[in-house]
């Protein structure tokens, strides 16, 4: 890994760990919640950018996560820690069984059946409603949200402490992402989105990396939802709804598929556009529309994308 790579990726997170010192208490909020859901488009571009597989059903992942840390912490006891684990647990699981499955489809129909699955997974939230409280959804408690560090009570409604675990997993995922898109597992899922019959040709076990790469995506999505729902002290069934299939896609393609800072950076913008289109209209998701628009006859690979493409070829 080249030392311009490492100062690129660790003065992001630098600049963010800075920002919580001049930003005001709203500005604060609205970056942990984008750095908690930048974990989604990082994993969800794991799939998409780098394998080349575009999957209409993440939310189902990131609802498993949110669902086993809120019910882990309201209903089994467990601490935060347990609970986190407990629901990356729940979300490997769970991408492994429906990545089985789903995989045996390609092209339109692997976006239509990620699609079911995830609609399936959305329609139990609320048949299940005694449980996970339907559209009302689940509080967790301030009680609840305690745990030890070295020692030292902590308590995640403190908001410097939220904000900084946030940016702490932000830049876990980060790295994490790197280490695999740069090492061989990387190269062979830019290899079978290119070519896949070629990779096939060449030797690799198409079906196991691909499973993989949706493994790994589904276990960053559940990973983000367990970390929103302890953050936040929320899960609700919209954050399982269809919505939050669409929306890692289209912070994906704003900042760039297929690279590493693309998926933060569309996340931070999508969140800036509709901030600021709210406080001049009411139809903010139509301006936003716009912009995509325009993002996409000018930047047509997202905006990292595009500048790797013109002028920095070395961005991972």
């Amino acid at each position: 890994m080249t030392a311009r790579i490492v100062v690129l990726h660790g003065g992001v997170i630098l600049a963010l760990f800075l920002a919580q010192f001049v930003a005001s208490d709203y500005a604060v909020l609205t970056l942990t919640r984008v750095m908690v859901l930048a974990i989604y488009a990082l994993g969800y571009n794991i799939l998409f950018g780098y394998a080349g597989l575009l999957s209409l059903g993440h939310a189902m992942f990131f609802a498993t996560g949110l669902y086993a840390a809120a019910l882990g912490v309201t209903r089994l006891g467990l601490g935060v820690t347990e609970a986190l684990l407990f629901a990356l647990l729940c979300g490997v699981t769970i991408s492994f069984l429906v990545g089985l499955i789903v995989l045996r489809a390609s092209g339109v129909a692997f976006m239509i059946v990620t699609l079911m699955f995830s609609q399936a997974a959305f329609l139990t939230v609320l048949y299940f409603g005694d449980v996970t409280r339907g559209d009302e959804g689940i509080v967790i408690k301030d009680d609840q949200r305690l745990f030890s560090l070295f020692g030292t009570p902590m308590n995640l409604a403190d908001p410097a402490l939220r904000y900084n675990i946030a940016l702490a997993f932000l830049a876990l995922a980060i790295a994490l992402c790197l280490i695999a898109v740069r090492s061989r597992i990387g190269h062979v899922l830019v290899a079978i989105r290119e070519n896949e019959t070629r990779t096939a040709m060449l030797g690799y076990d198409v079906k196991r990396y691909k499973l993989l790469a949706f493994v790994l995506s589904g276990s960053f999505a559940a990973f983000s939802g367990a970390a929103y729902a302890l953050l936040f002290a929320y899960a609700g069934s919209t954050l399982a709804s269809i919505q939050y299939s669409i929306n890692p896609l289209l912070w994906t393609l704003l900042g760039g598929a297929g690279t590493v800072l693309g998926p933060v950076l569309g996340t931070g913008l999508m969140f800036v556009l509709v901030d600021f289109a709210s406080g001049f209209t009411s139809a903010s998701l139509l301006f936003v529309g716009v912009v995509l628009i325009l993002l996409v006859l000018f930047f047509p690979k997202g905006i990292l994308g595009t500048l790797r493409q013109r002028f920095w070829r070395w961005l991972p």
